[in-house]
């Protein structure tokens, strides 16, 4: 059994209504001694019903599921709703107060923590309440990511093929009511260090999403977010109204890794393709420019492996090992 997480509450989530405060984060450094670093939470409950998880800002430079999270629980009325709404709309708020990817007070990668340690620095800290304290609690969840500011990402939403059969088919099912035309499946190459990996250990049924990307919000990609959320609303009961789903959303999964492109050394990559687009082996992908060693050539790169282009890098000089064209493969059967 594990022990219970240091973070704690200012709020009481077995109380009805709408009630918002602070996951106290209490981690003593030079900016905050003797205080605590505050995750701010919201949580609406009505009568019974299901309990929602809704998470952003798991990494800190992903703006677009925040936004669509303080739009969907200032709308939420207490009185009307089935069920609970639990939401933190900045789960890493040291790292989204500094537009950060990872953690300023540790530089730690969040979505890349679990389950988390008590006893830890502060981001394997809010992984053990989230996974241990938080996901128990609820009956389904969603983890709201974008590309930030080094990547963009054809809007998408990611469920967890699991080994439970029955937790997979609910997991798709999470996706497809969100009602992104594209869904990626995390297959045998997701990270068993995020979010989706510790909702499985939970057996709570879950999607994360990317959307976009940039390090800013984009309005019709967050407007997507809204309804998407407002339709899992409305497909777990908790709110009125009619579900829609994608039409024969395209599902696809990272296959090979080796069909991604990546840089080999320091340079400009000059992209000549974009995320959306389908591609084959050695379809021409950009031009990668030695701009800091101008007397060697630019190297003409192409494709590694037939796919979809799932997402590019945002970064014009790019060092060595970075990605530069994320590829995935269409799966046969959404199951």
């Amino acid at each position: 059994m594990s022990k219970a997480s240091r973070i704690s509450l200012t709020i009481d989530l077995s109380q009805p209504g709408r009630h918002v405060g602070d996951a106290m984060l209490r981690w003593s450094d030079n900016t905050n001694p003797l205080g605590y670093h505050p995750i701010p939470v919201v949580s609406v409950k009505g009568a019974d019903g299901p309990v929602l998880l809704m998470t952003g800002g798991t990494h800190g430079d992903e703006f677009e599921g925040p936004a669509a999270i303080m739009r969907v629980i200032g709308a939420l009325d207490a009185a009307s709703l089935r069920g609970q709404v639990i939401a933190f709309p900045a789960l890493n708020m040291p790292a989204f107060a500094a537009s950060s990817r990872v953690s300023p007070l540790d530089g730690g990668n969040l979505n890349r923590a679990f389950p988390g340690d008590r006893d830890g620095n502060p981001t394997a800290m809010i992984a053990q309440f989230l996974e241990s304290d938080i996901l128990p609690r609820c009956d389904a969840a969603i983890d709201l990511h974008s590309g930030g500011k080094a990547s963009f990402f054809q809007p998408c939403a990611l469920p967890t093929h699991t080994a439970d059969g029955g937790l997979a088919a609910r997991n798709m099912d999470l996706a497809q009511v969100f009602g992104l035309p594209l869904i990626w499946r995390l297959g045998a190459h997701n990270d068993n260090r995020s979010v989706n990996a510790a909702a499985e250990r939970a057996g709570v049924p879950m999607i994360a999403t990317e959307l976009g990307g940039g390090g800013g919000v984009a309005p019709a990609i967050t407007d997507q977010a809204e309804a998407g959320i407002l339709n899992i609303l409305r497909h777990l009961g908790m709110i009125d109204g009619d579900v829609t789903r994608a039409k024969a959303p395209r599902v696809v999964e990272i296959r090979d890794p080796g069909a991604s492109l990546y840089a080999t050394s320091e340079g400009l990559f000059d992209r000549a393709l974009g995320a959306g687009e389908n591609v084959k082996a050695g379809d021409f992908a950009g031009w990668f420019h030695h701009v800091t060693e101008p007397e060697r050539a630019s190297v003409r790169l192409t494709v590694p492996r037939d796919g979809m282009i799932l997402a590019h890098t945002n970064r014009g000089f790019v060092k060595r090992g970075e990605m530069l064209l994320l590829v995935v493969q269409d799966v046969d059967q959404a199951l």
